[in-house]
């Protein structure tokens, strides 16, 4: 089995949210997000959980929209230099914690359910996935409505 490396940080104080953010909760449904043909792949990701201020930072300066998000992708190019012996490097994602709960709140979904979804969702993100034009967010709900079924939630996307 291909080793799956989730580089955990926490640049938040929410000790309530570490008890749901496991290392093992976020690489299984980090895992759970990777594509077939990663499936013999060793793979690293380093996952951030922010704040809003650093969330609305990032979100500015990266995507020119002055306010924090959910979630935030960060696809790594790898050069052709790099060891191939090394696990495929797919990337950050930030999550900012606020944002989250917020949404989880406000959609009545439980915050371990919506962490897991944007996990999902932005690991997808690192693969290629985008929602860009109208195709591409069917097949990219499609995808994380399937995985968090094989997670054991419900549908994201059900009002």
């Amino acid at each position: 089995m291909a080793d799956r490396i989730i580089e955990l940080q926490w640049a938040t104080e929410d000790s309530t949210l570490q008890a749901i953010l496991t290392q093992a909760r976020c690489q299984a449904w980090l895992t759970e997000a990777l594509q077939p043909d990663l499936a013999e792949t060793d793979i690293e990701i380093t996952l951030r959980i922010v704040d809003n201020e650093e969330s609305q930072q990032l979100n500015r300066d990266y995507r020119g929209m002055d306010k924090p998000t959910n979630v935030l992708s960060f696809e790594f190019d790898m050069p052709f230099e790099l060891d191939v012996d090394e696990p495929l490097y797919l990337g950050d994602l930030v999550v900012c914690a606020p944002v989250v709960a917020q949404e989880a709140k406000d959609q009545g979904k439980s915050l371990e359910a919506h962490w897991a979804h944007m996990l999902v969702h932005g690991c997808l993100h690192l693969q290629g996935f985008d929602h860009i034009d109208d195709r591409e967010a069917e097949q990219m709900e499609a995808l994380e409505q399937q995985i968090m079924q094989r997670l054991g939630f419900d549908n994201p996307y059900n009002d």
